[in-house]
């Protein structure tokens, strides 16, 4: 079994295609992931960028997935570090990366510039990978 941490990138991607992922793997996130993805949502509706209902299925469908949150002390302690590693100006992005060093095989980010950013600290893998 292969393990995938995703962003809310990515689990928006498999919401809005409806993109089965493969029984042979097992997606995590860090448990900000769900704030992320509420408000991420809100705002497209805000925006006027979808309805409410399509927030709302979308929300279902990642509800849906067999997504493990997770959100100990190692992990907040390991995100810390690596944001400073990385000079970043949160830990948000460093959560994924963070998990995906402690329990992951590879990171699934839509965000090229953070794959960038992480190549040689973590595997990073693709939409296509999670099918």
């Amino acid at each position: 079994m292969t393990r995938y941490v995703i962003g809310p990138d990515v689990a928006l991607r498999l919401a809005e295609e409806e993109t089965p992922v493969s029984a042979a793997h097992e997606l995590l996130a860090p448990a900000l992931i769900r704030s992320q993805l509420l408000n991420i949502l809100f705002q497209a509706v805000q925006d006027e960028d979808l309805t409410r209902e399509d927030a709302a299925r979308r929300m279902d469908f990642v509800r849906g997935l067999k997504l493990r949150l997770l959100g100990d002390r190692v992990l907040q302690r390991v995100a810390w570090r690596l944001a400073e590693q990385l000079g970043w100006e949160d830990t948000y992005d460093a959560e994924y990366v963070a998990l995906t060093t402690l329990q992951a095989d590879a990171f699934v980010t839509l965000d090229n510039d953070l794959a960038d950013a992480v190549k040689g600290l973590v595997e990073i893998a693709t939409v296509e990978d999670l099918r």
